[in-house]
């Protein structure tokens, strides 16, 4: 009996975080693309062309423009311009901490 393709095992897809350089589950990172050079978030993973991968932490997002980690990771030459994502990133980081501070249970007096 011969085996086929899906008798391997399934490959586990990871992508690194331009800023912290760990790895995780796609899902759990932003995509990002850059058109005319503006880098834009991409969170439904659709836009066409190369992508970046950045968990949506201000901590990460800074981490990687002090390290000009953008163009770089988009192969292109010159600065590209982060404004819009830093705007997006804060906001999304922004309402992670609110959701976390909902569902977290009252301390008991």
């Amino acid at each position: 009996m011969t085996e086929t393709a899906d008798a391997r095992p399934e490959k586990l897809r990871e992508r690194t975080c331009i800023g912290c350089r760990r790895r995780c589950s796609p899902t759990d990172l932003l995509r990002m693309t850059v058109s005319e050079g503006l880098v834009l978030p991409d969170p439904d993973r659709r836009a066409p062309g190369r992508g970046a991968h950045l968990h949506p932490a201000i901590e990460c997002f800074e981490l990687a423009v002090r390290r000009k980690a953008f163009p770089r990771a988009f192969k292109v030459q010159g600065p590209l311009d982060v404004t819009g994502l830093r705007e997006y990133v804060a906001q999304r980081d922004k309402q992670e901490a609110v959701q976390k501070a909902a569902t977290r249970p009252s301390a008991a007096v």
